[in-house]
């Protein structure tokens, strides 16, 4: 639909020869936060395995919101999981792992000996706590790139500088340092093991996720410099000179 040559860009170029394409900032920033390493993405498999179990079961979807009123939970439910809506995954994550204690006990109630095991292993409970605290940073980022008057420069912006975010996270890491991820901070506080363990794990998606992000946004923000700042920055090549001369004229 979006083809270049016969299709919606080259019906925009007829009429506009200047207009520029862009793909869209916030499917990019999706893109670029899918990626998880094999370790992690077990995390997230069993979590979806036990929300899906809960919730599409009504019975068990009616004794699990019982258990967490009995429990004084501030929710009663979990929430679905779908890879089509960009807001889910963080939004899930921080669901289960606010409820990780009701859903050990449901699960233990329900004979899942195995499943109810994943919630009282330190291990597991690390790592859902990283994943809790980073897609809740991307969906902050999310939000911040919707909404009206927004455009590409300011969007830029934005990534430029949650890229310069990784960059410091990795360094904090490098130090053992993991009081910018408060979720696992408070498991760190509350469990016997250290979350040190799980270190290597978090530096390496980190890592990716930078490199993720620079791949789909090279550049970022360095391209609308001119824009941005137009006295100090150079014009496009492609711009001509009546294009840059009134710059200068300001």
């Amino acid at each position: 639909m979006a083809g270049s040559r016969n299709r919606l860009q080259a019906l925009i170029k007829r009429v506009a020869p200047d207009a520029h394409w862009t793909h869209c900032v916030i499917h990019r920033e999706a893109l670029a936060s899918r990626q998880l390493s094999p370790e992690l993405n077990e995390v997230l498999t069993e979590v979806v395995s036990v929300v899906n179990l809960i919730k599409t079961r009504p019975l068990k979807a009616r004794l699990f919101s019982a258990l967490c009123e009995e429990m004084g939970a501030d929710h009663t439910s979990v929430l679905f999981h779908s890879e089509a809506r960009w807001l889910s995954r963080g939004k899930v994550l921080s669901r289960v792992f606010e409820l990780r204690a009701e859903i050990r006990m449901f699960l233990e109630e329900e004979r899942m000996y195995e499943a109810a095991s994943k919630f009282s292993d330190e291990q597991f409970l690390f790592k859902l706590a990283y994943l809790s605290d980073v897609f809740g940073k991307l969906n902050e980022l999310n939000l911040q790139l919707q909404g009206k008057d927004k455009h590409l420069p300011h969007l830029a912006d934005k990534i430029t500088a949650f890229t310069r975010k990784l960059e410091v996270w990795g360094r904090h890491l490098d130090r053992q340092n993991i009081d910018v991820f408060e979720n696992l901070s408070e498991v760190a506080e509350t469990t016997d093991s250290r979350a040190t363990t799980v270190i290597p794990c978090i530096k390496q998606h980190i890592s990716s996720l930078r490199g993720l992000f620079q791949k789909y946004f090279p550049n970022s923000s360095a391209q609308y410099a001119w824009v941005m700042d137009p006295f100090n920055a150079a014009a496009p090549a492609d711009f001509r000179s009546a294009e840059e001369a009134p710059e200068a004229q300001v």
